[in-house]
């Protein structure tokens, strides 16, 4: 009897695990907290189309009277690439990080095929993406609204970077072209010269030479093992820039052979913010 009440006792203890019961949670010490990483806004372009702005300052920003440069990140919306470029930002005004610290603005995009692409007339895209061909304006936006209330509201410096992979890398390259003064730096990883039948690369040698800012720019590019029509339109751009680029131009070309369109994004920003904005020494 003694053997048969022990292994009613066990069974009566192992049984829930055995039939999947989930454990009891203990009893939390205190509520949860949110985990704060930045800050949110709202800014609405002159068409009314309204744009998150997300912004992540460096530690001990609030404490402090330093000004910062700022990185402009395109497709900088939570559910885009805030997060993961914020993280790298993080590693600016830590003790052990390589960066020096950083104002990081997150534009969230609404409709990246407009925003990001400028006009074409290939019947193909047009007809596939109806609403292409709104960079200029996009720009426009950056320029007259996004910048001015970043660099009224915050401590930043003259050092500004604007930063893009596939679509958005486009939207950089464009932008360096165009309006070479809206910016200091422009990263363009993975950039979708591929985009209205590589035109904005093939016109490149001409816009090259008549490119004249207002004072030294730097050009990143960076591209994968992305098949031939992205390459090609690299090649291209590469070439222009090689035979064409003023001296004022500040420009690296870095491929990235290993990696793929869907990996190159995360350790390339890494290595270009490193470039651009590291740690000044002791």
């Amino acid at each position: 009897m003694a053997i048969a009440r022990l292994v009613l006792t066990l069974l009566a203890l192992t049984t829930p695990a055995a039939a999947g019961e989930p454990p009891t949670p203990a009893a939390a010490a205190e509520p949860p907290t949110p985990i704060v990483i930045g800050e949110g806004y709202t800014l609405a372009s002159e068409a009314g189309v309204a744009h998150r702005i997300n912004v992540y300052t460096p530690p001990g920003y609030a404490g402090g009277t330093a000004r910062h440069p700022v990185v402009y990140l395109l497709d900088g919306g939570l559910d885009q690439d805030f997060h993961h470029i914020s993280g790298l930002a993080q590693l600016g005004g830590t003790p052990w990080g390589p960066l020096q610290p950083l104002i990081l603005v997150g534009i969230a995009s609404v409709d990246r095929r407009n925003e990001l692409t400028p006009p074409t007339k290939d019947p193909a895209l047009r007809r596939d993406y109806p609403t292409v061909g709104g960079s200029a304006a996009f720009r426009h936006f950056l320029e007259t609204r996004v910048k001015p209330f970043v660099e009224g509201r915050y401590r930043t410096s003259a050092d500004t970077a604007l930063m893009g992979e596939s679509l958005a890398g486009l939207f950089v390259v464009e932008t360096l072209l165009a309006r070479p003064d809206s910016f200091r730096r422009y990263i363009a990883i993975s950039p979708s010269l591929w985009w209205d039948n590589q035109a904005l690369a093939n016109g490149a040698a001409a816009r090259l030479v008549s490119l004249r800012p207002a004072g030294p720019r730097s050009l990143w590019l960076s591209l994968g093992s992305e098949g031939p029509e992205m390459q090609a339109g690299m090649d291209s751009l590469v070439g222009a820039l090689k035979a064409n680029a003023p001296d004022s131009l500040d420009w690296r070309h870095e491929p990235r052979p290993a990696e793929t369109h869907g990996s190159i994004y995360h350790g390339t920003a890494y290595e270009a913010l490193k470039a651009y904005f590291p740690k000044p020494a002791p």
